[in-house]
Formats: C-alpha cells, sequence, structure tokens
C-alpha cells in the first residue's frame, strides 16, 4: 500500500508547479474554510506571540499562513521529482563567501535554521557550498518505508542525512577541518524528558534544544544562521549570517540565544512565513517541568 500511494505521489509530483498550485488553493479552501486545520493552536501562537498586534492583524496574519501553509505542502510533494536546476532558480542564496571563510579557516560549519517556509527546498543546499560534506540532521519518521523516501529526496542532491539520535556521536568522530557543513532545523520543541534549558521567544518561556550548542563550543566549529525569506510564490531567498562570541570564544548558550534572537527578527519580518500550527509550547514552566 506504501509503494502504491508513493508511486500516485510521486507521478502528481511531476506536474508543473503552475499545476500543483492549483492544489494549493484548495488546500488553503479546506484548512481554513472546512477543516479550520489546529486552528485555536495557530490562533493562540499568534495571540501570545504578538500582544501588540490588534484582532484584524492577528487574523491576516493567520489566513496569509494558511496560504503559505498550502505551498509548503505541494512544493514539498514536487521535491519528489524536482532537479537541481529548478531549485537554483526557486531557492537562491546570498553571502556563501563566508563558507569559504570558514573553510580557510579550516572550522567546520553549524547551519541553524528554523521552521521558515520552505526549508524542505534545502535539499538542494550541498552543491552551492564550498564545504565537501553538507550534512542535514533530521528526525527519523516511524514508517521505515516514508523515512527512506525522505531521505532519499533530502539526499539526492549530495546532502546527506543524519538521523538526530547518531548526530553527537558522528560528529565528535569527524575532524574539524572545515570539510562538513551540519544542517540543524532547530527550533522544534524538545520532548519533556529531554527539556534542559529554556529561554524567551516571541514573548514565551521556550524550552529549547541545547546539544549544538555544547558541541560547536567543544569543536569549535563556525556558526552560520540562515535566514529564509518568501520572496514570492514558489521562490525562496536565504541569506547566511555567521554568529560570532562576544568574546574570544562562544560561552555555554551563547549560542542558543544568539540563533533564537536572530530567528525571531526574522519572524517578526514575516510573521505569516513561520510553522504557526505546531505546538510548539505546549510544555510549560512549573508544571510540565
Amino acid at each position: 500500500m506504501n509503494r502504491i500511494f508513493y508511486g500516485i505521489l510521486y507521478m502528481i509530483s511531476l506536474l508543473p508547479l503552475r499545476v500543483l498550485y492549483g492544489f494549493s488553493w484548495l488546500i488553503y479552501l479546506s484548512l481554513n474554510y472546512i477543516i479550520g486545520y489546529r486552528r485555536k493552536v495557530i490562533y493562540q501562537n499568534l495571540k501570545n506571540s504578538f500582544p501588540e498586534k490588534s484582532e484584524m492583524e492577528i487574523k491576516s496574519i493567520h489566513k496569509k499562513f494558511y496560504k503559505n501553509f498550502a505551498d509548503y505542502l505541494v512544493e514539498t510533494l514536487k521535491s519528489f521529482s524536482i532537479t537541481q536546476e529548478e531549485l537554483d532558480k526557486r531557492h537562491t542564496y546570498s553571502n556563501l563567501e563566508v563558507f569559504k571563510e570558514c573553510e580557510n579557516e579550516q572550522k567546520d560549519v553549524i547551519l541553524m535554521a528554523g521552521h521558515m517556509f520552505n526549508w524542505e527546498w534545502f535539499v538542494g543546499l550541498a552543491p552551492n557550498l564550498y564545504t565537501e560534506k553538507t550534512v542535514a540532521v533530521y528526525h527519523k519518521v516511524k514508517n521505515n518505508f516514508w523515512n527512506d523516501k525522505i531521505n532519499g529526496i533530502r539526499g539526492k542532491f549530495g546532502t546527506i542525512p543524519l538521523d538526530m539520535k547518531k548526530t553527537a556521536r558522528y560528529m565528535m568522530s569527524t575532524p574539524n577541518n572545515g570539510e562538513h557543513a551540519y544542517l540543524f532545523v532547530a527550533d522544534q520543541s524538545p520532548k519533556k524528558s529531554a527539556i534542559h534549558y529554556d529561554l524567551e521567544f516571541l514573548n514565551q518561556n521556550t524550552p529549547v534544544f541545547i546539544g549544538f550548542d555544547k558541541i560547536a563550543i567543544k569543536k569549535e566549529m563556525a556558526v552560520i544562521f540562515c535566514k529564509m525569506v518568501k520572496v514570492k510564490k514558489g521562490h525562496y531567498h536565504t541569506s547566511f549570517e555567521r554568529i560570532l562570541p562576544e568574546g574570544e570564544n562562544f560561552e555555554s548558550m551563547e549560542i542558543v540565544h544568539k540563533f533564537f534572537k536572530n530567528l525571531e527578527e526574522t519572524i517578526q519580518e514575516n510573521p505569516d512565513n513561520w510553522l504557526w500550527s505546531h505546538k510548539r509550547w505546549k510544555y510549560k514552566k512549573g508544571i510540565d517541568y
């Protein structure tokens, strides 16, 4: 059944994006007006994150989010068959020189990204970088068939998919010589048992992952923030901004705070372009941890 369903999805993905965006419009209408997909979660996340905004502004962001989310779904489907050539036209990059700088310093790179639309199109990143190996850290999907298919999509342009559970050991076992770039989409909510640190993010106390901070400091790696913006439907741009320490070296949790500050500023500039349907603040300090 999985193979048949995948075959159907792949065939649909072969359609031009201009056709797939017709499906996107139908998905948007369904999400917003029929299903009301996670309406309460999205509304509350927006309301808590932007207490200064009016009810009209919140509703406007909410509506635009559904449109962007629908686009994201069909664009992710297109990833099954999209070519590197088309990806390079639709997802452009700037300040790539920063990777050459890190290579000259013989420092591996940790790339820090958030769930800005469309983060899945980072699949075409590897051929654009100076680094020899680009590694995308991911959370394993429970279904082995779909886990393999998704990793196949992520890896077909040269990116190496790496299970989050194996990441620390892999990174610590490789030399810090400027040959690796590790991509973390690092704004997820940790499991309750994995919460070891929190900070203020979008006007809310927020539990965060910290593993990348410890590894970067221990190995003296370079850290780069990926600022992704949606230019227009089907077109995205990512600028790379190096995160530097205040002193000679990073202090503990300095990278975590600077990453979330950069991400918060990016979200505030384009608030409808972040994954608001995620139950990001389901755990409350003093209650759950």
